[in-house]
């Protein structure tokens, strides 16, 4: 995101944006991809009550977030390029507050990556997740990813 210190991410997450809210979709790639056509998008707020679920020492992904979503609202699967920016929003405004903090670096994105769109990149996120007890290893030769070494062993089920 661009600009994040002139936004009040604060007020985004707040915002429903008319939703939650389910969509059918049509594309046969899509359907197969994700298993059916009832498409939810759930609302920002909701993302930063999962997150806050999250225990000192536990991780979530975005995946396992969009799944329980799903889940509970009868759809088929969640909106995916909705839930990684209201992930983003809900860090910004966590960041943005003195208090009541969302614990925004245990959410991981697919395979136990960091989230280089949270404040501070994922060095940032790196340093709360080593205060945690986690193992950070890094992949790739040139555009380097970082990821929470067995994080499957600590995720939190929803």
């Amino acid at each position: 995101m661009a600009n994040e210190e002139k936004k009040d991410f604060n007020a985004m997450m707040n915002d429903n944006k008319d939703m939650p809210k389910f969509q059918t979709i049509t594309d046969e790639k899509s359907i197969d991809k994700y298993g059916g056509d009832k498409m939810y998008f759930a609302p920002p707020i909701d993302y930063d009550k999962v997150m806050r679920l999250v225990p000192f020492g536990k991780l979530i992904t975005v995946g396992t977030i969009r799944e329980y979503f799903a889940r509970q609202s009868g759809a088929d699967f969640t909106e995916p390029i909705t839930a990684g920016i209201f992930v983003s929003i809900v860090a910004w405004a966590s960041f943005q507050r003195e208090h009541d903090k969302t614990p925004y670096w245990r959410t991981l994105k697919a395979n136990g990556e960091l989230n280089a769109k949270y404040p501070g990149s994922v060095e940032a996120q790196k340093k709360m997740l080593e205060k945690e007890g986690h193992i950070i290893i890094k992949k790739g030769r040139k555009n380097f990813r970082y990821y929470v070494k067995d994080y499957e062993s600590v995720l939190y089920t929803l």
